[in-house]
C-alpha cells in the first residue's frame, strides 16, 4: 500500500507491505520542492516521483490524505492540484485509490481524531516497531495514511462500499452513465478491490 501526504512544497509518501495483521514499512520519504518556484514544475516533479515509487514497489492500493479545509483559498487550490496530480498518476497505473480526511487518519491510528503529529508518530513506532526517525512529519503522516488504509481494509464493512478501479472499470460497471456527447459524472468512490501484498 502506498500512502501519500500531498503538498506543493513538501510531499510525504510511504509504502507498506501487509501480510494478514502484520504491517512492514518498506519505504518512507519526502519530496522537497521548496527550491522550485514554478508551480507547474512542482506538479511535474510530483507526478514523476509518484511514477517512480509505483514502478519500484508495485503497490496494489493508493491512499491519500484529503486537503484540509482552511481559510486560505489559494493554499487549498494549490494543495488540490498536488493531490489531483498524485491521484492521476496512481490511476494511470490502474491503482485502487482511497482518500481519507486528516481527522480520520488520526482516529484510526491513535484513537484520537485530534492527536498531534508527535502522537501519531509515537503510535506508528509502536505498531511497526520502528527505530529510524522520519524525514519530517510529512513522511510519517504518509505512513499513517497507509496504515489507516490497511486497518480500514480489515474492517468487516470494507466490502460494502462501492468500488471502482479507474475510469475503464467505472464505465463497464455504469454503462447507463454514458451518452453521446455527455461525459459521465466522476465516481463517488475511487476505492478499488482487495489484493494481497503491498
Amino acid at each position: 500500500m502506498l500512502g501519500v501526504d500531498p503538498g506543493t512544497v513538501v510531499m510525504g509518501y510511504s509504502v507498506i507491505r501487509c501480510t494478514g495483521q502484520k504491517i512492514e514499512m518498506l519505504h518512507m520519504g519526502t519530496l522537497n520542492m521548496s527550491w522550485e518556484h514554478d508551480v507547474f514544475e512542482r506538479l511535474q516533479r510530483i507526478y514523476k516521483t509518484m511514477d517512480e515509487v509505483i514502478r519500484q514497489f508495485q503497490p496494489h492500493h493508493f491512499a491519500i490524505e484529503a486537503p484540509f479545509f482552511g481559510k486560505n483559498v489559494q493554499s487549498m487550490l494549490k494543495l488540490g492540484r498536488a493531490q489531483g496530480v498524485a491521484i492521476a498518476c496512481a490511476m494511470q497505473h490502474n491503482l485502487a485509490v482511497t482518500e481519507y480526511s486528516p481527522k480520520k487518519v488520526k482516529m484510526v491510528v491513535t484513537g484520537n481524531g485530534n492527536a498531534e503529529k508527535e502522537q501519531v508518530w509515537g503510535m506508528l513506532q509502536r505498531l511497526l516497531q520502528l527505530t529510524e526517525k522520519p524525514k519530517g512529519f510529512d513522511a510519517s503522516d504518509a505512513l499513517a495514511v497507509a496504515v489507516c488504509h490497511h486497518y480500514q481494509q480489515q474492517s468487516p464493512l470494507a466490502g460494502l462500499t462501492n468500488k471502482s478501479k479507474g475510469w475503464e472499470d467505472f464505465l463497464k460497471k455504469n454503462p447507463e452513465r454514458v451518452s453521446a456527447g455527455k461525459l459521465p459524472n466522476p465516481p463517488t468512490s475511487l476505492k478499488g478491490g482487495l489484493k494481497k501484498g503491498k
